[in-house]
């Protein structure tokens, strides 16, 4: 039976998040540089214009007698007009008094830089670019200074930027599909050395002890190495265990079978009444003590044996006869005749030491609950693709409800008061039945006294 793992997130989901959440801030980061670069070369691209169209009409601009001589160049004018459909202001001012043009168009802040002067305001409720810029001529041998303000609207500059937004935020989608993507397959990549470890493992037979020798990356070498440690200890724990449960059921059956044996030979030789019924008592609680010991030691046996059964091809028509063999002075004890009947050769695939077990605490049941001068029968046959060893008794049976109960541990009929037991008889059997595949079914006899056991194996 498999323990409950408690586990706490995903690699795999944590991988995918982290490099998802890389990909959104370098996506985002994207967007913002792009935007941010293409605001700045769209300005600067204006202010270029600005300043070409600006010397141009500074170029046209002459003074005679006193008077300034302008005639504005075309080619000023549509070169900041190539681009886009903005509109375009001017101011032309003679030694600060205003010539012809836009007069509320306002000029660029002096400042201490030579050369053109930018700056970004509103002007007819719109937000213009204005470059300033001015030269200064001669005039009747004085100089005189001509200055020139263009102003440009920047609806071209809003549409170009947001063009430029649009495709940085298309690039920078497409880029972070593309690392989701790469995330997807780099954190599946990255994992699948441990899928594969896991799926290695998970197909290995209960008996699989082996090491792990599959090459494995460098960062799953020490887990490997853990694993490999873990399963030589848990092989030597489990040889260990069996070799304990052998030795001390062989150590606690003997003495036992010893001290009942004197216990005998001493109730032959006392007289005395109330000496004898003595010895009867302690006769008793041996034969209990004895049986309860070699159950609980079969059960164990049972439960460290089922996490690693052994596979080979049992013969249940030999280790039926065998077992009879073994229980009929037992039972001729009783005066109770043990008979096997065999149709035909019958085998499975298992654990012959378990199913043995089993089959020796049905028929102990049989004989321990059979009344004297009966008859046990054990069948073994096959039906339905199914090996069945069967158990008829003339004893007791099992009470009228609870049967499956008796299957639990410990559980023991409510008509069976004052017989040496248990409890464990039926679960070991249950439990090797359902190890190997198969299924134990108890009942009454149809006709007549007595119980009808059954064990289920797979046919070979």
């Amino acid at each position: 039976m498999s323990g409950t793992v408690h586990s706490r997130g995903s690699i795999r989901r944590r991988l995918m998040v982290q490099l998802l959440l890389g990909a959104a801030v370098l996506a985002i980061a994207l967007f913002f540089i792009v935007q941010s670069l293409a605001r700045q070369l769209a300005e600067e691209s204006q202010d270029h214009i600005l300043a070409a169209a600006a010397s141009a009409i500074l170029d046209a601009a002459s003074v005679r007698q006193g008077e300034l001589q302008l005639d504005l160049p075309y080619s000023a004018f549509s070169m900041l007009g190539n681009l886009s459909n903005d509109r375009v202001f001017y101011a032309i001012h003679f030694d600060d008094t205003f010539v012809t043009g836009y007069d509320d168009l306002p000029l660029a802040l002096e400042s201490n830089n030579f050369g053109p002067r930018f700056v970004t305001r509103l002007f007819r409720s719109e937000e213009v670019r204005i470059i300033t810029a001015e030269r200064r001529l001669a005039s009747a041998g004085k100089p005189v200074t001509v200055e020139v303000a263009l102003a440009q609207t920047r609806d071209g500059q809003r549409d170009q930027l947001n063009w430029i937004s649009q495709t940085a935020a298309t690039l920078g989608a497409g880029f972070f599909v593309s690392v989701a993507v790469l995330a997807f397959l780099a954190a599946r990549s990255s994992i699948s050395p441990l899928l594969r470890l896991t799926e290695s493992v998970g197909r290995r037979g209960p008996q699989d002890l082996r090491p792990v020798a599959a090459p494995v990356p460098s960062e799953m070498a020490p887990l490997v190495a853990a694993l490999n440690r873990f399963m030589d200890r848990l092989k030597t724990s489990l040889s260990r265990s069996e070799e304990f449960i052998a030795d001390a059921a062989h150590r606690v059956r003997t003495p036992l079978a010893t001290v009942r044996t004197q216990a005998e030979i001493t109730y032959r030789r006392v007289e005395k009444e109330e000496n004898r019924t003595s010895i009867r008592e302690m006769i008793r609680a041996i034969d209990e003590s004895s049986r309860a010991a070699g159950q609980m030691l079969d059960h164990a046996m049972v439960t460290l044996r089922t996490d690693h059964l052994e596979q080979a091809v049992v013969d249940l028509n030999t280790l039926s006869a065998e077992m009879v063999d073994r229980l009929r002075p037992m039972a001729e004890l009783r005066d109770i005749d043990l008979v096997l009947n065999v149709l035909n050769k019958v085998a499975t695939v298992g654990d012959a030491i378990l199913i043995q077990g089993a089959l020796r605490n049905i028929l102990d049941n049989a004989i321990k609950y059979s009344s004297t001068d009966s008859t046990i029968t054990l069948s073994v046959s096959q039906n339905a693709g199914w090996a069945q060893l069967k158990t008829n008794d003339q004893g007791i049976g099992f009470p009228e409800n609870g049967v499956e109960a008796l299957k639990n541990r410990y559980a023991r009929g409510a008509n069976v008061e004052g017989v040496v037991g248990s409890g464990l008889g039926l679960t070991i059997a249950d439990e090797v039945a359902r190890a190997h595949g198969g299924s134990l079914n108890i009942a009454n006899n149809t006709e007549g006294p007595g119980a009808c056991v059954t064990l289920s194996f797979p046919l070979c």
